[in-house]
């Protein structure tokens, strides 16, 4: 059986349902250790004209 790609990028097709399984699985739930130190990462620094800079 032969499946034909689509000539445009769908993504509302498949994402939510990606998304949805993501959540109940718990992906995006922390595990927190409070025998580790806490951090926080910035992400990305702004350059010098405030704009992104990747």
């Amino acid at each position: 059986m032969k499946k034909e790609l689509t000539k445009t990028y769908d993504p509302a097709s498949f994402e939510d349902r990606i998304y949805a399984s993501w959540c109940e699985a718990g992906h995006f739930t922390p595990v927190i250790d409070k025998a580790k130190p806490h951090y926080s990462i910035v992400i990305p620094p702004p350059n010098i004209t405030g704009q992104l800079h990747m």
